[in-house]
């Protein structure tokens, strides 16, 4: 799993490719750590490259959420696809996440 995280003026973009199984959520979820002070800024996290997301997974990206709308920040999952989208459905998640 690796995350990489680009701030421009007006938001931040992380970008997670490979899994985001339960192995890989802590580390993930250090590596994202910078967008809880999003400071305000929209969050994109691509996921063009992103091949599979566990429960454990879910959950972090459930938290840099809840962070950020408490700095009036959106959260964007971009390029999202069948296969996330799928477990977004199952889960739940999909009507929580702004989707594009």
């Amino acid at each position: 799993m690796t995350t990489t995280i680009q701030e421009t003026d007006a938001k931040f973009i992380a970008t997670l490719s490979g899994e985001l199984d339960t192995a890989a959520a802590q580390e993930t979820e250090m590596a994202l750590m910078p967008l809880l002070d999003s400071k305000g800024k929209d969050i994109e996290i691509e996921c063009a490259q992103l091949e599979y997301i566990s429960s454990s997974g879910l959950r972090v990206l459930l938290s840099i959420l809840k962070q950020a709308k408490t700095v009036g920040s959106r959260v964007t999952l971009k390029n999202v696809n069948e296969v996330i989208r799928d477990v977004l459905e199952i889960s739940g998640f999909i009507s929580i996440f702004e989707i594009e």
